[in-house]
C-alpha cells in the first residue's frame, strides 16, 4: 500500500485497491469552503411536533425532480419529537410531503402501517416511471419485525401508483440487493445501544440512470467485506440487468480514513460522472486528517472509475468552523440544488457533552436551507 502523509493533500491513493475501488486517504481541509450560518429565522419546523431529517425527491428516472399538479413530491425520515432528538432513528418512519408556491403540504406516512418488513424505515430514493404513475421506493428496512434488536440494515423496493399528491395500492416490498460477506459487510448488528458513528453499513439505495448506456444502478452506502478496520467506510453499486440487481464492485473505499460515507448520490455533467456523499468529523479515523461536517465528492470519466477527488481533497461544503454540527445529509437533485436538514444549529461553540439542556432546544429536525452547486471539471463549486 502506499503510504501518505496525514497532511498531504492527495486524496485518492493511485494504488489499486481491493477489487478495483478508487481509494480515498488523507487530505488537507483548510480553508474550506462554508455554508451560511444558520440562523432561528432558518429554523422553520414544517410539522409541529415532527422531527424531519434525511430527504429526497420523487423523480424522473433521468433525475429530474418531479413536478406534478405544480408541486414536488419529497420523502423525509420522520419521527415525534422526543427530548433527545438520537431517539429518532430507533422509530424513524418514511414521511410524503409536497413543496408548492403555498409552500408544504403533508401526506402523512408514505407506507401503510405494519408493510415494512423491519423495526424502522430509513432513508433511500424514489422514482417516477415513464408511464408517470408506477413509483418505486427505494429504501433502507433496519432491523426485522419481530426480531431482537438490530441495527441491520437491508436495501427494498416497493411500487405503488400515483393518486394526485397521493400514492397509494403499495406492492409487497422485495429485497433487491444483498451484502455478500466479501465485498461488503453482511452483519446482523444485535446491539442494543451503538455508539453513534460506528455502526456497520448496507443502506442509503439511490437511484441513478446513466445517460451514456440507458442502465439504471443504485449506488449505496456501505463497509468493506474484506477488512476489520473500525473505520472501513465504502459506497457500492448494483446495475438493473433485466428482472434483477447485480452486485458490483465498491467504487470508493476509505479504509482507516472513515466509516460512513453516507447518502451516496450520482448526477452526471459535460461527459463526467460526480458522486457526492455526506460524512461528519467524528466518523474519521484517529490516525488520519479528520474533516468537517459536511458534502464530499468524487468525479471519473467513467461510472466504474477511477475516481478522482473534486477540488483536490473532496470537500465541497462544509459547515462553518463555528458552527460544526449545523446541518447535515446533502442531497444533490437532478436541478443541482442540495437539500439537507438542520441538525444542531446555534451551538455559539458550546458542546452538547458540557451543554445536555440543549440536546433538544438547538435540534432543527426540519429542511435547512438549499443551495446550489456548479460545476467546472473536476471542481465543485457552491453556486452563488
Amino acid at each position: 500500500m502506499t503510504q501518505t502523509s496525514p497532511a498531504s493533500p492527495q486524496s485518492i491513493d493511485q494504488t489499486i485497491a481491493p477489487f478495483g475501488a478508487s481509494r480515498w486517504v488523507s487530505a488537507d481541509y483548510t480553508d474550506p469552503p462554508v455554508l451560511p450560518v444558520i440562523t432561528a429565522a432558518d429554523v422553520a419546523p414544517i410539522l409541529p411536533g415532527l422531527d424531519l431529517w434525511d430527504c429526497w425527491p420523487l423523480a424522473h428516472e433521468d433525475g429530474r425532480s418531479v413536478v406534478h399538479e405544480g408541486r414536488t413530491l419529497w420523502f423525509f425520515l420522520g419521527a415525534p419529537v422526543l427530548p433527545d432528538p438520537v431517539g429518532r432513528h430507533l422509530i424513524a418512519r418514511i414521511r410524503l410531503l409536497s413543496h408548492g408556491a403555498d409552500g408544504w403540504r403533508d401526506h402523512g406516512d408514505a407506507l401503510p402501517d405494519g408493510f415494512n418488513p423491519g423495526l424502522r424505515e430509513w432513508a433511500g430514493s424514489a422514482v417516477l416511471a415513464d408511464d408517470g404513475a408506477t413509483v418505486t421506493l427505494f429504501y433502507t428496512v433496519s432491523g426485522r419485525r419481530g426480531g431482537p434488536p438490530s441495527f441491520e440494515q437491508r436495501l427494498f423496493a416497493v411500487e405503488g401508483r400515483l393518486d394526485g399528491l397521493a400514492i397509494r395500492d403499495w406492492q409487497a416490498p422485495c429485497e433487491i440487493i444483498v451484502a455478500d460477506g466479501v465485498r461488503y459487510l453482511l452483519d446482523r448488528q444485535e446491539i442494543e445501544h451503538p455508539e453513534p458513528g460506528t455502526i456497520k453499513a448496507f443502506r442509503d439505495p439511490a437511484w441513478f440512470r446513466d445517460p451514456v448506456t440507458g442502465k439504471a444502478h443504485m449506488v449505496f452506502t456501505a463497509s468493506a467485506g474484506w477488512s476489520s478496520d473500525p473505520h472501513n467506510g465504502v459506497i457500492g453499486i448494483a446495475t438493473r440487468e433485466g428482472d434483477g440487481w447485480v452486485l458490483g464492485d465498491p467504487l470508493i473505499e476509505a479504509i482507516g480514513v472513515n466509516n460512513e460515507l453516507e447518502r451516496a448520490c450520482l448526477v452526471h455533467r459535460d461527459a463526467r460522472y460526480y458522486l457526492f456523499w455526506s460524512t461528519q468529523r467524528h466518523t474519521f479515523g484517529p490516525q488520519t486528517v479528520a474533516g468537517p461536517n459536511g458534502i464530499y465528492g468524487a468525479v471519473a470519466d467513467r461510472i466504474g472509475g477511477p475516481w478522482r477527488m473534486v477540488n483536490g481533497n473532496g470537500l465541497v461544503a462544509a459547515n462553518p468552523l463555528d458552527e460544526p454540527t449545523q446541518s447535515y445529509s446533502w442531497w444533490v437533485t437532478g436541478e443541482d440544488e442540495v437539500w439537507s436538514f438542520i441538525d444542531y444549529w446555534g451551538m455559539q461553540g458550546r458542546t452538547l457533552a458540557d451543554h445536555p439542556d440543549l440536546v433538544r432546544s438547538q435540534f432543527g429536525g426540519t429542511p435547512a436551507p438549499v443551495f446550489r452547486l456548479r460545476y467546472d471539471g473536476d471542481r465543485v463549486l457552491i453556486d452563488t
